[in-house]
């Protein structure tokens, strides 16, 4: 396993991305996180998350992998991020399959996404699990409750109306907005409740 030292001082982000829908939002994640200078972002993308990417949006995956610091190979599941003596803020499955969050769920580590999910959670660091299915199983709802028990914020890629958007790309950063609260991160343009604006 080879451990890395945070030597430039930057806070870490790992980026998680499965195989649900709406991989534009971990793509405009990613873009926001790029003009941050204090973090760098740790990239997974899974095989299902490669091809939803290449179906729902004009992006390809050398461009998606372009936009984070580093970039992990899946099957590796001995690589830095697998350990909790690597230094994180934290972890974001944006987006994340109902797949993902049972093997979450159920710490079952068998690839390099879910056990960087596995020592996010027992090192009680944040892990954001931005689940996507609609409607929503009896079974996927107790998975996700789970995680929640086990101290994952559920944030569901919800629309918001009070912000008043005009095109998906005002929902799509509402919603990354909400994710990069959760690091203390502010999204510029992020439209607030009883706010005209946030900057």
């Amino acid at each position: 396993m080879e451990l890395q030292l945070n030597t430039n001082n930057k806070k870490r982000l790992v980026v998680g991305m499965s195989g649900a829908s709406a991989a534009i939002l971990g793509i405009k994640l990613l873009e926001i996180m790029k003009e941050q200078p204090q973090w760098e972002t740790h990239l997974i993308i899974t095989k299902g998350a490669e091809m939803t990417i290449t179906y729902e949006t004009g992006y390809t995956l050398e461009q998606v992998t372009s936009l984070a610091d580093k970039v992990y190979d899946i099957k590796n599941i001995g690589d830095s991020i697998a350990s909790g003596s690597f230094r994180t803020e934290g972890m974001v499955i944006v987006p994340c399959s109902m797949k993902t969050v049972a093997g979450v769920a159920c710490g079952y580590s068998d690839n390099l996404l879910l056990r960087a999910a596995d020592v996010t959670l027992k090192e009680r660091r944040k892990l954001i699990i931005v689940a996507r299915e609609s409607p929503l199983s009896t079974i996927h709802l107790r998975n996700m409750l789970t995680l929640s028990e086990a101290g994952a914020c559920i944030i569901p890629p919800m629309i918001t109306y009070y912000n008043k958007p005009l095109s998906l790309d005002d929902m799509n950063l509402h919603i990354i907005g909400k994710i990069l609260d959760q690091f203390g991160i502010e999204v510029p343009g992020l439209k607030r409740w009883g706010e005209e604006s946030s900057i």
